[in-house]
């Protein structure tokens, strides 16, 4: 990754970044650092690997796997649990993520440039399914950051049996980027302005990625109302205690606006349900239908309208 950015003359950021990295790493590692590197490790070799980046499944195929390997290919996977963004399928493992983010990317990619030769980043990427979903598009390289260090070993469990592709997860947050980088032809915000205290520097933030004419698209949580309205949780939403702004479409395309974006548009509004967020033998934990009001689902359990998402898609002049 830093060699990559050292020949797209972005070298600064390369220095910037093997420093954030010792830190992360060295200074303030992880308590189960240890165990998910013992569970990736753990994850058989195989040969003649192929894969297919354009399933609804990012998916890894082989010609033969035996039973022994197999079953160490499992136990490696579920000591990365719990598993919330994908579906993924190993060699005929296949992990039923939390998460359907295939759902999300059926609604997204018909709407997108084509992706083919761009440089994308992918801001709050998680394990890095859209990441992979991007390459197989046809992007010229591909960063996802992600502060979660169990979403980085997930991703690597991928990437392992890929070799040298032009796809990186960093383990950093936005405000780890560089300022003023100008480097992206496309950044892809998805399920991250919401747990922004100050929704309008994230977007700054992310226009400060781009190009000039590069492109965002940005996926949020929002609620019915005029321009101008936005809901503040009193406290937790949706059993999440760091969610702080949910605007209307129009709130949010004004705000797109003021943070000098052009031609934004709303391409997409759709309801998550309990079909696309869900407990899984992947991810055990509670899930979206716990978080939904028992008595009208389309309440949040604190009395909020229950979630519903925006994709808004803008240009950097």
């Amino acid at each position: 990754m830093l060699t990559h950015l050292e020949q797209d003359d972005l070298g600064s950021w390369a220095e910037q970044l093997r420093q954030q990295l010792v830190w992360r790493f060295e200074s303030n590692p992880h308590g189960d650092m240890a165990r998910w590197q013992q569970a990736l490790q753990q994850l058989p070799a195989v040969a003649d690997v192929e894969a297919d980046l354009n399933r609804s499944a990012v998916t890894l195929s082989t010609s033969t796997l035996a039973e022994d390997a197999r079953q160490k290919l499992e136990a490696g996977l579920r000591g990365l649990m719990p598993w919330r963004k994908g579906p993924f399928d190993f060699f005929g493992v296949g992990i039923d993520t939390e998460w359907r983010s295939d759902w999300k990317w059926d609604r997204v990619a018909p709407y997108l440039s084509d992706l083919q030769g761009r440089r994308i980043l992918d801001v709050g990427c998680g394990s890095g399914y859209h990441c992979w979903r991007m390459a197989g598009l046809g992007a010229r390289r591909v960063v996802g950051i992600d502060p979660g260090l169990l979403f980085l070993f997930q991703f690597l469990s991928v990437k392992r049996y890929l070799g040298e592709v032009p796809v990186d997860l960093l383990p950093i947050r936005m405000e780890d980027m560089p300022d003023r980088l100008e480097a992206f032809d496309t950044t892809f915000s998805m399920g991250v302005l919401y747990h922004r205290r100050s929704p309008l520097d994230h977007l700054l933030e992310l226009k400060s990625t781009l190009r000039r004419g590069g492109e965002l698209v940005l996926e949020t949580l929002v609620v019915d109302g005029p321009e101008g309205y936005s809901l503040m949780p009193e406290d937790r939403y949706g059993q999440m205690r760091n969610v702080w702004f949910l605007p209307s479409c129009d709130t949010l395309l004004r705000w797109l606006d003021r943070t000098g974006f052009r031609q934004a548009r709303v391409v997409d509004v759709t309801d998550t349900t309990t079909e696309e967020q869900r407990t899984t033998d992947w991810m055990r934990f509670q899930s979206l239908a716990d978080f939904l009001d028992p008595d009208d689902p389309a309440r949040t359990i604190e009395g909020y309208p229950g979630p519903r998402r925006a994709t808004i898609i803008a240009e950097k002049p």
